[in-house]
């Protein structure tokens, strides 16, 4: 049985990614500081798997726990690196956080793996370095724009280290890059989901709490953008299609099938929606009124962007599949059960 380090996961896309590798016969060790998550998660998904993953507490900026961990975990297989701070908005108001925490974390993890003789890496990136392409959909080919957030600098100079640090020692590392466009929605069986701590930043829970009644109203960045209905338009990609691509890209490196030692793949559905119509869809499928009002633009936010697939359709031998529907239902049906789990408690 392969064994698979998850940084972050008990985060969002992280816990999702896990019960998925579980599913398919890994045995999956977390390590998060929980920053933003909560350790509630690990029953979810045991709920969901019937296994509880291995867990450590720990900050990957911690090198000498890092070290210490993988010791203590010495055959690990496959890393997938999802752990770093990612809220655009705060990062414009915190940059050092964020260099500290996203890039000293990777360096962290790509120091430790040959010592401990660890290969294959999957980075966790962003279609924030496209910035605003000039052409939609955009491919991976796309030039990346100067970074409009800290946030998608440090995905710019992650990627970066990466191809440098393998460049230097092409023989003890393989990486496969994400360059992921909107995870949105939660597991079918509601067991787990979104769970930002605080204010969420993205859009997703904003609605799924402004409906249930936690927010009094949602907040729409502007709507004076060059859109058909002047709201920003983004690839909103379901959370589980999103958590199986990291398993084929951990097979991938595992069976020998990347074609080199670094391989960049867009995940979205290639469809761009915008933030008005998700917000009317999400009425329509769930079948209620959401109160929200239009404000200024907020800093950092791009246009529009959306994916062209083709190329992790074709050769990473991976496709989104859940309609945006039924990622709006998904995400309703995790709202509504986080709400009845806090009147149990």
């Amino acid at each position: 049985m392969a064994k698979v380090l998850v940084t972050g996961g008990t985060g969002y896309i992280g816990s999702h990614t896990v019960v998925e590798l579980q599913n398919e016969g890994f045995e999956v060790i977390i390590i998060d500081n929980l920053s933003n998550s909560n350790i509630d998660v690990l029953n979810g998904i045991e709920k969901i798997t019937g296994v509880r993953p291995a867990f450590e507490n720990i900050d990957c900026v911690d090198y000498v726990s890092m070290d210490k961990m993988f010791e203590k975990y010495n055959d690990i297989d496959a890393i997938i690196h999802f752990a770093a701070s990612k809220a655009v908005g705060e990062s414009v108001e915190k940059p050092l956080l964020y260099y500290r925490n996203n890039l000293v974390s990777l360096i962290n993890m790509l120091q430790l793996m040959p010592i401990h003789k660890v290969k294959n890496f999957v980075f966790s990136s962003s279609c924030t370095v496209y910035g605003q392409p000039d052409i939609l959909p955009v491919t991976e080919s796309a030039p990346i724009k100067p970074a409009l957030s800290p946030y998608g600098n440090t995905k710019q100079i992650g990627e970066e280290i990466i191809r440098d640090t393998i460049h230097a020692n092409p023989s003890a590392y393989n990486s496969i890059i994400l360059r992921y466009f909107n995870p949105i929605g939660a597991h079918p069986s509601a067991e787990i989901g979104e769970l930002p701590n605080g204010v969420p930043n993205n859009l997703l829970p904003f609605v799924t709490q402004t409906a249930i009644g936690i927010r009094k109203q949602l907040s729409v960045f502007g709507d004076d953008y060059n859109t058909p209905d002047g709201s920003c338009i983004r690839d909103y990609i379901h959370v589980v299609d999103l958590a199986k691509a990291h398993v084929i890209a951990v097979k991938r490196m595992i069976e020998e099938k990347n074609s080199s030692n670094v391989e960049i793949f867009n995940l979205g559905t290639g469809r761009g929606l915008s933030v008005l119509e998700i917000l009317r869809t999400f009425e329509k499928v769930n079948n209620l009124k959401l109160p929200y009002k239009i404000v200024g633009r907020r800093e950092g936010d791009i246009e529009k962007v959306w994916a062209d697939p083709t190329y992790a359709n074709e050769v990473l031998g991976w496709k989104a599949t859940e309609t945006v529907e039924e990622t709006l239902r998904s995400a309703w049906a995790w709202e509504q059960n986080l709400a009845k789990r806090s009147k149990e408690e």
